[in-house]
């Protein structure tokens, strides 16, 4: 019927965890361990949603984790070969780009932003050219030479290559 109460009104620790290893303390273990799994499955999926993609003659076949990073922070502006590289980003509310700076580039999208302006205000570089949605992100790698962007699977077509990210 539960623990023994002290004069104080309170259940003494060791009755407490005593109360805990019962069959519905156990219950309610087993039901929090569900909820937390249900939580992290979406974020476990996630790097497996939105993929980098690229013009479809583009030499690079992969991209290192660090050269993702260096892209799309414009750090990097060429690929292996030489070609320009041109990179597209949606805007920085936009639930893609959220999803993309968090699981591709392990940021968050204010401290890609605070990058770009660095490079912008400091005269040393300039911001990626944003689109308004991923339809208009895939056009625009399809119709640009050395163009890099994001989508989620859905959204890419035949006209561009995704780039897996090792």
């Amino acid at each position: 019927m539960g623990a023994a109460r002290s004069r104080s009104g309170r259940i003494p620790f060791g009755m407490a965890v005593a109360d805990a290893t019962t069959a519905g303390g156990r219950m309610l273990a087993t039901i929090l361990a569900g909820v937390i799994l249900v939580l992290l499955m979406p974020a476990a999926s996630a790097s497996d949603d939105v993929l980098v993609v690229g013009h479809a003659d583009l030499s690079a076949e992969t991209l290192a984790a660090h050269s993702v990073r260096a892209i799309f922070a414009m750090r990097q502006r060429s690929w292996p070969d030489g070609q320009a590289a041109r990179v597209f980003v949606l805007p920085d509310d936009h639930p893609v780009h959220v999803q993309f700076t968090k699981v591709v580039l392990g940021a968050f999208p204010h401290q890609l932003r605070l990058a770009w302006d660095r490079q912008i205000f400091s005269g040393s570089g300039q911001a990626p050219q944003r689109v308004n949605s991923e339809t208009e992100m895939v056009e625009r790698v399809a119709s640009t030479p050395g163009a890099v962007g994001y989508a989620t699977r859905e959204a890419i077509n035949a006209r561009v290559r995704i780039i897996p990210v090792e």
